[in-house]
């Protein structure tokens, strides 16, 4: 089974950094690509960054992009959303998801892209105080 599980959550003040975990079992990188989203109380959920074997790059929401790092290291099947700079708007939980072989594109486009993803696992808490 595909399993993906999120940690790394807290709370934090403004202006500070956590870094989040997404470990993966029963898959290896070189099939899927992975994502991270975030839903804040009465938002849809967003997504944030994208990673994969195949992309040159890594991808980011454009509102995330200078603060945010999506990084994977293949030995522990783990990504990684390194996030400094936090604002209370950052506020939400986060959630990381497959998507197969390359990241979908166009989150700054207006599409919305979680059907593009599957295996959400479960959410980590992220609170930012002012």
């Amino acid at each position: 089974d595909v399993q993906l599980q999120a940690s790394g959550g807290g709370l934090v003040q403004a202006g500070g950094s956590l870094r989040l975990s997404c470990a993966a079992s029963g898959f290896t990188f070189d099939d899927y690509a992975i994502g991270w989203f975030r839903q804040a109380p009465g938002k849809e959920r967003e997504g944030l960054s994208c990673i994969s074997d195949i992309d040159p790059s890594p991808i980011y929401r454009m509102s995330v992009k200078d603060r945010f790092t999506i990084s994977r290291d293949k030995a522990k099947n783990t990504v990684y959303l390194q996030m400094n700079n936090l604002k209370p708007e950052d506020t939400a939980v986060y959630y990381c998801a497959t998507a197969d072989y390359s990241c979908p594109t166009g989150w700054d486009l207006g599409y919305d892209l979680r059907d593009e993803y599957d295996n959400w696992g479960q959410g980590t808490q992220v609170t930012v105080s002012s």
